[in-house]
C-alpha cells in the first residue's frame, strides 16, 4: 500500500527529508506546505473531494472524477488543474489524471496562541 503524508514543513525540514532520502534512509512519500493556511488553501472541501474519490483508483478523466464526486465538469477541470500546479495530482502518460496513492496521512501541529 502506497501512503503520502500531506504535510507542513520548512524548508529546512523539507532538505532534511530530501537528504536522508538520498542517503538511503526510507522516509516515505510526502508532499509538503509551506504554512497550514496554504495547505487548506490548496486542499479546500471540494478538492479534498476529488482526492476522496481518486484515492487508490489508478488513472481517471476529469469527467469520471466529476461523475464520482457529482460535480459540474468545468468546475471540477479548475480543481484539478490546481491540485496539478500544486503537485498533488499527476498527469498519465494517457493524458488522464491520477492520484498514486492508496491512503493519505494528514499531519501538522496546531499551537496555542502566543
Amino acid at each position: 500500500m502506497r501512503t503520502v503524508t500531506l504535510g507542513v514543513s520548512s524548508i529546512e525540514e523539507t532538505q532534511r527529508q530530501m537528504a536522508a532520502a538520498f542517503g538511503g534512509e526510507k522516509v516515505g512519500e510526502f508532499i509538503s506546505f509551506a504554512t497550514v493556511e496554504l495547505l487548506w488553501k490548496v486542499l479546500t472541501a471540494k478538492r479534498w473531494d476529488i482526492l476522496k474519490a481518486m484515492t487508490g483508483q489508478g488513472e481517471m478523466t476529469i469527467r469520471e472524477i466529476a461523475r464520482r464526486v457529482d460535480r459540474d465538469v468545468k468546475a471540477v477541470h479548475g480543481d484539478v488543474q490546481a491540485l496539478l500546479v500544486a503537485g498533488v495530482l499527476d498527469r498519465a502518460d494517457s493524458g488522464r489524471v491520477i492520484f498514486p496513492y492508496d491512503a493519505v496521512h494528514v499531519d501538522f501541529t496546531l499551537y496555542k496562541a502566543a
